[in-house]
C-alpha cells in the first residue's frame, strides 16, 4: 500500500432513518445517498436558462480525485479485491436493523460507534502489510446528520471502540449534523422519553451520555479534548424553506434559522486542543472551521448533493491553504441624533448584522454564505462588541475558507483568487428602551462592498506569500494593492482597512489569517 496524503481512504456515515420504511430504502442502495446528485437551472449571460448538473459527491470524487468504491462481483470488499488507498467505504450501520439484511432491531448509537471502530481497523488491516504502513495509515470520516454523532461517539467515548482506531482518523467533515441536539418550537429539545426509533439520540441528556461529556456540560457540541477541533469541519445549511420531510411539518416545528431540521446554532462543534484539564484552556474554546451554505437538510435542494457542499468537502480534505477572516472593528459611529441622545445620558441600544459571502475566482457557486435575507447573518449587539471581555465576542469571525492551488478554475494563473462580499447592516436603535424610527430605512448598510483578493505565492527563496486586494466599488473585478503578511505562530496575518466615513459608519479592518494546510 502506498498512501498519498492527504488523499486517505474516506468512510461515509449516513444520517438518521426515522422509520422502518426508511431503513429498508436505505439498505437497498449501495451508497446510502452519497451517490445522489441534482439537476438545477441557471441563467447564462445571454439570458438563456440552462441545466446545471451535479453528479454526486461519489462520482465527483471518482472523476476528479481518483477514488473508487469497494464493490466487486456483487460483493462488498471481497477477499480477492485489492483495496486502493483512494477508496470510498460506506458504513452500512443500518443493515442490522433491516428485516431483510439483519434482525430488524435497531441498536444504540454506542453500538454503531463500536462498529465504525471495527470498520476502521478492518480497512487498515486489509490495506497495510507492515507495521510501518499500519502506523502511517489514516482515514477521513464524512458524515451527514446523525452520522456525525456516530463519528463523535466513536471519537469521544472511550468505551466505544479502540484507541488504535481513533488514532487513525485524520479529519472529520459533517454535513448538517445536530451537534448540540435538535430543538423544536414549543417542545424545545427533543424529549428524553421520546425514544421510539432512537429519536432520543438528539436529546442533550442522552447525548451527554454517549458522547462521554461531563454531566453539567450545557452545550453538548464540545469535543471535550478528544479530537482536534481544527481538523473537524462543520457544513451548516441555512435553507429551511425547501425541506419538505413530513409534508413540511418538520420545518414548521423547527422554524427559521435552520436547514429545516437542524438549527444553525446547533450545527457546529468546539473544543480545546491539546487535551487538557486547565480551566483557562476550557474557557478558551476553539471553534471548529465551518461554512454556511443556502441548502436544506436533505432532498433536491439538500446539502450533501450540492456543489457548495462538495467544494467545501474537497478543499478541506485536499486543499493546501486555510484562510480565516475576522472583522476587527475599531469604531462604530452613531447617527447625529442618536449620538446627541447618548451625550445627554440616555440609554442607547443597538444590534448589528454582518453579512459575508465568500466566492472563488471564476466559480459559479458560493463557498460560504451568511445573509440577513436568509436569516443566517452574524449577529452582535453594540455592548457585546465594545463591552466584551473576549476577542471572540468583540470581533466577528466571518469565515474559514480552504483554497486549493490544484483546483484553480484558471490554470494559467498561479495566484489563488477569491472574494469576500462584506456588508454591515444599519441597526434599529433604541433610546431608553424605545425604538427610534426617525431617519431609519430598513435594509441600509453601514458598509457594503466586495473585496477581491489574490494570494500570491512566494516568488523565490527568502520571499513569502503576499495578498493583493481591491474594492469592487473602486476597481471592479481587479486587485490593485499589495499587503505583506505579519508572521504569527503558524502562518501569516494580512490586514485590509475597511471603513465608511459616514454617520452612521464604521472604521475597522478585515484580518485574514493564512496558514498552510495538509503539509506534512
Amino acid at each position: 500500500m502506498q498512501l498519498s496524503p492527504p488523499h486517505y481512504p474516506i468512510i461515509y456515515v449516513r444520517g438518521y432513518a426515522g422509520n422502518d420504511r426508511e431503513i429498508e430504502d436505505t439498505v437497498a442502495t449501495p451508497y446510502m445517498g452519497f451517490n445522489l446528485g441534482s439537476t438545477k437551472m441557471r441563467q447564462t449571460w445571454e439570458g438563456n436558462a440552462v441545466r446545471q448538473y451535479f453528479e454526486s459527491p461519489l462520482i465527483r470524487l471518482m472523476k476528479e480525485h481518483g477514488y473508487r468504491d469497494v464493490y466487486s462481483g456483487g460483493e462488498e470488499m471481497p477477499h480477492d479485491l485489492e483495496l486502493a488507498p483512494r477508496s470510498i467505504f460506506i458504513y452500512r450501520y443500518y443493515d442490522g436493523a433491516s428485516t431483510e439484511l439483519g434482525t430488524g432491531k435497531r441498536e444504540e448509537i454506542e453500538d454503531y460507534a463500536g462498529g465504525l471502530s471495527e470498520l476502521v481497523l478492518r480497512i487498515r488491516d486489509r490495506m497495510c502489510a507492515s507495521a510501518a504502513e499500519r502506523r502511517a495509515f489514516r482515514v477521513c470520516l464524512v458524515a451527514h446528520s446523525m452520522g456525525g454523532l456516530v463519528c463523535r461517539c466513536f471519537l469521544q467515548n472511550g468505551d466505544c471502540g479502540a484507541d488504535e482506531a481513533r488514532a487513525c482518523v485524520d479529519k472529520v467533515f459533517t454535513y448538517a449534523t445536530p451537534h448540540n441536539g435538535i430543538d423544536m418550537n414549543i417542545v424545545g429539545n427533543v424529549p428524553g422519553f421520546f425514544s421510539r426509533n432512537n429519536a432520543d439520540n438528539f436529546n442533550r441528556d442522552r447525548m451527554r451520555s454517549y458522547l462521554a461529556l461531563p454531566p453539567r456540560e450545557e452545550n453538548v457540541a464540545s469535543l471535550n479534548g478528544r479530537f482536534d477541533p481544527n481538523r473537524f469541519f462543520c457544513l451548516v445549511g441555512t435553507n429551511d424553506r425547501d425541506y419538505d420531510v413530513a409534508s413540511g411539518w418538520a420545518r414548521r416545528m423547527v422554524g427559521p434559522m435552520s436547514d429545516g431540521l437542524v438549527r444553525i446554532a446547533n450545527a457546529t462543534v468546539h473544543g480545546s486542543w491539546p487535551a487538557t484539564d486547565s480551566t483557562a484552556v476550557r474557557q478558551r474554546r476553539i471553534q471548529s472551521p465551518r461554512a454556511y451554505v443556502y441548502r436544506s437538510h436533505s432532498g433536491h435542494y439538500g446539502i450533501v448533493n450540492s456543489e457548495d457542499g462538495y467544494q467545501n468537502l474537497t478543499r478541506f480534505l485536499f486543499g493546501n491553504v486555510r484562510v480565516d477572516g475576522v472583522l476587527r472593528i475599531n469604531r462604530l459611529t452613531l447617527p447625529p441624533k442618536i449620538e446627541t441622545a447618548q451625550e445627554a445620558g440616555k440609554r442607547i441600544r443597538a444590534s448589528y448584522h454582518f453579512e459575508v459571502i465568500v466566492r472563488v475566482r471564476g466559480a459559479q457557486w458560493d463557498l460560504h454564505r451568511r445573509t440577513v435575507q436568509e436569516q443566517s447573518a452574524v449577529f452582535r449587539t453594540f455592548d457585546e462588541m465594545f463591552g466584551a471581555a473576549s476577542d471572540e465576542a468583540r470581533y466577528p469571525h466571518l469565515f474559514s475558507a480552504y483554497l486549493d492551488s490544484g483546483a484553480r478554475v484558471n490554470k494559467r494563473r498561479n495566484t489563488l483568487g477569491f472574494s469576500v462580499d462584506l456588508g454591515v447592516q444599519v441597526p434599529l436603535y433604541e433610546i431608553d428602551h424605545r425604538l427610534w424610527f426617525d431617519d431609519y430605512y430598513d435594509g441600509s448598510y453601514l458598509f457594503r462592498d466586495k473585496i477581491n483578493l489574490e494570494a500570491v505565492p512566494p516568488s523565490g527563496e527568502g520571499t513569502a506569500w503576499r495578498i493583493k486586494y481591491g474594492f469592487n466599488s473602486r476597481t471592479p473585478d481587479r486587485t490593485t494593492t499589495y499587503v505583506d503578511g505579519e508572521p504569527e505562530a503558524d502562518g501569516l496575518v494580512f490586514r485590509i482597512p475597511v471603513s465608511q466615513n459616514t454617520r452612521p459608519g464604521l472604521d475597522g479592518e478585515l484580518v485574514l489569517s493564512a496558514r498552510q494546510w495538509n503539509m506534512t
